[in-house]
């Protein structure tokens, strides 16, 4: 056998036999290469390590190839899925509580592979900026439970950029729920048990509302239930027979007190029409005049507590022409590795949308495109005049996309780095090809509430006040704009402190209606997201699925009315739920083919093979 001379190959293969045996999985496949790292069936993907090996390169695939090992040796996939919550951001810390236990349980035994995970934990954190932050909030809460959570369950220092992250967060987490986090490490090897644990420190940390059923609430004893109904049952059989024997006993007052009870039914109805009657005329006469605007189109019962801070505004009134530039620059340097992959994909669609027109030309014109494929006959008889060609106007062509990206805070990091390149890389594209592209970002102005919230409070908490934040939607390119002038504008999106929440239902909603006024004849909207619509202040005074169903309501309009097809991307959570043609992607690296995908199939003239680009059932 030919020797490899590849000098990373020895420690490739090590890593691999270690990684088996810490997971107890003989038959696991390692595989190193540059797609996210994770496990699908029997195969694990570990970071790719270079023939230089760098020390970052080494601690990286060692650090996530013990994580993994962890997660297989000691998780059990039905009992997550038992205890899993429903809403969005109660999942996102389950999910952190349980990757913290595997590993800290696994490195009981192996504390050499726990050092491993810190070098990976920390070169994460410093990647993400953590150690930058200024405030709690621009650090995601599950990320700081997750590195508080370890710390308890471990003993261990943190990284410095995680210890930072967890010290902002660490009076708040410790007030709410301190009093569970001392039991942590009672529950470590029983997987139920920390479940159940972590629903309650989800609960205590304000997100109680996001559980859903409890798993281990008893059912109904279905003998008891019988019981009852036999009970009932047999009270009814007892006052039928009491009433057949006074019926019996006395037949003529029986009688008599039917036909009472009849007139007194036929007066009350006579009565109830007479009311309703009434009713409708009050209701017609006395109309309130002054009824406040409707603020949705799609549900007239969605409620907004004030409009008066919401604001749309360009990209490049955020900040100035250098502040901008500055910030293309950073995004174009973080995603040096990706452009290539981004790249290729753009080109693809590019040739699989120039093969979908249906090109067509007028020959033997006087100006236009000189015809090559007549220039023989020029050269055989030079008094022959020059033949020129016009390219026919296609339909194709009258099309415009609008890509709507979630700017709220859980985008943070790489999710919002990819989404920014790869909507600029499309709108590069698409322009190529006469197809015009508007991109707009939706979050909020302010973190729990704002000044709308602030004038709630002051005018004495009105109940259930609806949407309850200030609105910021951001035009970060129009559809008429070329891009060479807008391209410093997606740099924004890495402003320290611009993502915030997102209520998706009204952005949803202002951007159809951006589409709607256009002349266009194809209308299109992707939107870009990575979960339910939640904001903190709405949902603390209002229904639990007030700004959800809001959402459902616009979609659901958008679909009835026809005016623009719509399709939505999920990055690491399903969206599907939402909308119907929608792809989830488990992971941000994967977004830029599923962008391309999407749109490629969206200009399929098949409509059976876009159906099945699209994943889409096909009606009637």
């Amino acid at each position: 056998m030919k020797k490899s001379d590849n000098p990373a190959d020895p420690f490739k293969k090590a890593l691999t036999e270690a990684t088996r045996a810490l997971a107890e999985e003989r038959e696991l496949n390692v595989t190193f290469t540059a797609d996210p790292a994770g496990v699908a069936g029997d195969t694990m993907r570990l970071p790719q390590v270079s023939r230089r090996m760098t020390r970052d390169e080494v601690l990286l695939a060692r650090g996530t190839a013990d994580a993994l090992a962890m997660k297989l040796r000691h998780h059990d996939p039905a009992t997550h899925a038992k205890y899993a919550p429903a809403g969005p951001m109660a999942r996102d810390l389950y999910e952190a509580m349980e990757t913290v236990r595997c590993e800290a349980l696994g490195a009981r035994d192996m504390p050499g592979a726990l050092s491993n995970i810190d070098a990976k934990l920390g070169q994460e954190a410093e990647r993400k900026g953590y150690g930058q932050i200024k405030a709690p909030a621009d650090a995601p809460l599950a990320v700081a439970a997750g590195y508080i959570l370890r710390q308890i369950a471990t003993g261990r220092p943190l990284p410095p950029a995680a210890q930072h992250v967890a010290d902002l967060w660490r009076p708040f987490i410790e007030e709410q729920a301190g009093s569970e986090l001392g039991h942590v490490g009672e529950v470590l090897p029983d997987q139920a048990a920390f479940a159940r644990l972590s629903r309650k420190l989800i609960a205590d940390l304000g997100y109680g509302d996001q559980l859903g059923e409890d798993p281990d609430e008893p059912e109904e004893d279905e003998a008891d239930e019988n019981a009852e109904q036999d009970e009932e049952a047999g009270n009814d059989q007892s006052r039928d027979q009491n009433q057949d024997d006074e019926a019996e006993a006395s037949p003529e007052r029986t009688q008599d007190q039917t036909q009472d009870e009849r007139q007194a039914q036929v007066s009350m109805d006579d009565q109830s029409d007479e009311e309703l009657v009434d009713d409708a005329e009050i209701s017609e006469s006395e109309t309130p005049p002054d009824l406040p605007p409707q603020v949705s189109e799609a549900s007239p019962d969605y409620k907004v507590y004030t409009q008066e801070y919401d604001e749309e505004i360009r990209a490049e009134d955020l900040a100035d022409p250098a502040e901008l530039e500055r910030l293309r620059a950073y995004l174009d340097k973080q995603l040096e590795p990706l452009r290539g992959a981004v790249s290729r994909l753009a080109n693809k669609l590019q040739r699989r949308l120039q093969a979908q027109q249906n090109r067509s030309w007028e020959f033997d014109k006087e100006e236009g495109v000189l015809d090559a494929g007549r220039l023989a006959r020029v050269v055989a008889n030079p008094t022959t005049p020059l033949s020129f060609k016009i390219e026919k106007d296609t339909e194709f062509r009258d099309t415009v996309v609008t890509l709507l990206l979630d700017n709220s805070g859980s985008m943070r990091g790489r999710p919002i780095s990819i989404a920014a390149i790869c909507a600029d890389v499309l709108a590069r594209t698409l322009e190529r090809t006469q197809v015009k592209v508007e991109i707009l970002g939706f979050t909020t102005r302010a973190w729990k509430g704002g000044q709308s919230r602030e004038k709630w409070l002051a005018a004495g908490r009105p109940a259930q006040p609806g949407r309850l934040n200030d609105l910021r939607h951001i035009i970060y390119k129009g559809a008429d704009a070329p891009w060479r002038r807008v391209r410093p504008n997606l740099g924004l999106m890495m402003k320290e402190g611009l993502l915030k929440e997102n209520i998706d239902g009204e952005a949803l909603e202002w951007a159809h209606r951006r589409l709607s006024r256009r002349s266009e004849a194809r209308k299109i909207l992707m939107v870009i997201s990575d979960g339910a619509p939640v904001d903190d202040s709405t949902l603390s005074v209002n229904p639990a699925n007030f700004l959800e169903k809001h959402l459902r309501d616009v979609i659901s309009m958008i679909e009835r009315k026809k005016l623009v097809e719509l399709l939505a991307i999920g990055i690491g959570h399903d969206v599907t739920r939402y909308y119907e043609r929608a792809v989830t992607i488990t992971d941000a690296e994967q977004l830029a083919g599923a962008m391309t995908e999407q749109l490629a199939a969206l200009f399929e003239s098949d409509p059976r093979k876009r159906a099945r680009a699209m994943n889409l059932r096909r009606v009637g």
